[in-house]
């Protein structure tokens, strides 16, 4: 039998992310930021034990990346390109059912506003790049000069975004909104400036997001988006 050509060799990454305790680690990883095993292992509903030999196997394959503190270990997606693959999958997987009213309100959190690894997803970031359009700051792939003024003013580093080895600002679809929003190096820059100004904080739902009220005022008064201004209010 002729054997096929192959650019590379996707079996035992796919075989990696196919194992549900191993996805439910990586789509927790997807917020962003450095959890520990323990952590992982009561997302993933195992012992602690099990966690470990999970995140060993995803360790040998590249997929996180271990970050010590002392005496502690905390894991992260070893990159964006990662996070873009898991966004993806999510893109053409179904929606689990949701079976009680916390499962009906973690997905609704989700839903409005939430960090797509590094850059601001759901409702709020297709309003954000929706905004950034119809504004005439986005054009395609890029900002205009009017566009690079203004999220320069914002604290954005746009200089760094445009720098970065990254994909500047394309166009990301959104698993839950199949519209887009912003990713890329200037979607990260613009929602570091987003915290860093206190429009947004973290919720108590993994990679929820939460509109402060000085959020809601800011970007009232930049976009006339809605989706970017009606999100649940804090608690």
């Amino acid at each position: 039998m002729e054997h096929i050509a192959r650019d590379a060799d996707i079996a035992p990454v796919a075989a990696l992310i196919a194992d549900p305790t191993r996805a439910a680690i990586l789509t927790a990883l997807l917020d962003g930021r450095a959890l520990a095993a323990g952590e992982l292992a009561r997302v993933a509903g195992v012992s602690a034990a099990t966690a470990s030999a999970h995140l060993a196997r995803l360790l040998d394959g590249r997929l996180v990346d271990v970050v010590r503190q002392g005496r502690h270990r905390y894991y992260r997606l070893s990159g964006h390109e990662v996070a873009e693959v898991l966004e993806v999958l999510a893109r053409i997987s179904a929606r689990p059912p949701v079976r009680s009213l916390r499962q009906s309100r973690q997905a609704r959190l989700l839903e409005e506003a939430r960090t797509c690894y590094d850059h601001l997803a759901g409702r709020a970031g297709v309003g954000l790049l929706d905004g950034l359009r119809a504004g005439g700051y986005y054009t395609g792939a890029d900002l205009t000069g009017e566009g690079e003024r203004l999220l320069t003013g914002l604290g954005v580093d746009v200089a760094g975004a445009r720098g970065s080895r990254r994909r500047f600002a394309p166009e990301c679809l959104d698993w839950t909104e199949r519209r887009a929003h912003l990713g890329g190096a200037l979607g990260a820059a613009v929602t570091d400036a987003l915290f860093e100004r206190g429009w947004y904080r973290r919720g108590t739902v993994p990679r929820a997001v939460i509109l402060t009220d000085e959020g809601r005022e800011g970007l009232a008064a930049l976009f006339p988006s809605k989706e970017l201004t009606s999100h649940t209010p804090v608690t």
